[in-house]
């Protein structure tokens, strides 16, 4: 298992504030997050990790042909009472449905404008969460998210406003695994690798809210180091 632990912190930084908006609709969750990015940036609140569930939602990124990466028709759709919403974050289709946390940090990147090191920072607080669950995961060269082997258990997609950074993140936890047939999941080909959930690798469901604790805990623990490596990288 890989974990990074936090480096003694050169300058103060503020915990992170959680909020659980619990089973939430897509296009209310975005509203509700646009709302935050301007309370965010306005100085109105602190940097804040948002929690929820979404309704069954196929949610297209800003890439490319994502739209292409739709296997199921409307009929189907409708069937498997799954919507289809565009999306203003970075990265392909991917399923948000019950069962999945889906994390939305809603933060300040002033400090370190570096949103790819911001990238590694959100794959890092997953690998350090899954390996306090008991899985080892990792990163996939040239490929997002976080895996176990080839097998997909978390997807990365973010976005930023005047560097205030929004999306986040989705650890398929007791997710279920189906609804991914619907999509080519962020593009990626069944000979490049398959969706997994942590239910599906442990043989059996975790309790969600004790999940969320731990992306909370590994989230503030690994946010100082993250705001201080530009401070560090100056000095060198």
């Amino acid at each position: 298992m890989v974990f990074v632990m936090a480096a003694p912190a050169t300058t103060l930084a503020r915990p992170v504030a959680t909020a659980d908006w619990g089973r939430t609709a897509y296009a209310e969750a975005q509203r509700r997050q646009e709302e935050m990015v301007a309370q965010r940036i306005a100085g109105g609140i602190g940097d804040t990790l948002v929690f929820t569930e979404h309704e069954p939602v196929f949610t297209l990124g800003l890439r490319s042909g994502a739209d292409t990466h739709l296997v199921w028709n409307a009929a189907r759709l409708t069937r498997e009472g799954v919507t289809v919403a565009r999306t203003n974050r970075g990265g392909d289709i991917t399923y948000h449905g019950p069962g999945q946390i889906v994390g939305y940090p809603i933060v300040s990147l002033t400090v370190r404008k570096d949103l790819h090191a911001y990238l590694r920072f959100l794959e890092q607080v997953l690998i350090n969460s899954v390996g306090a669950l008991g899985l080892a995961a990792s990163r996939r060269e040239g490929l997002t998210g976080i895996w176990l082997g080839r097998r997909k258990v978390a997807a990365i997609g973010v976005a930023v406003k005047r560097w205030v950074a929004y999306h986040g993140f989705a650890l398929n936890v007791n997710a279920n695994l189906a609804h991914f047939q619907g999509i080519v999941p962020c593009g990626i080909s069944a000979s490049d690798g398959t969706v997994t959930s942590l239910q599906a690798e442990l043989g059996h469901a975790l309790d969600l809210a004790e999940v969320k604790t731990v992306l909370a805990r590994e989230f503030n623990a690994l946010w100082p180091r993250f705001l201080n490596e530009r401070s560090r990288q100056a000095r060198s």
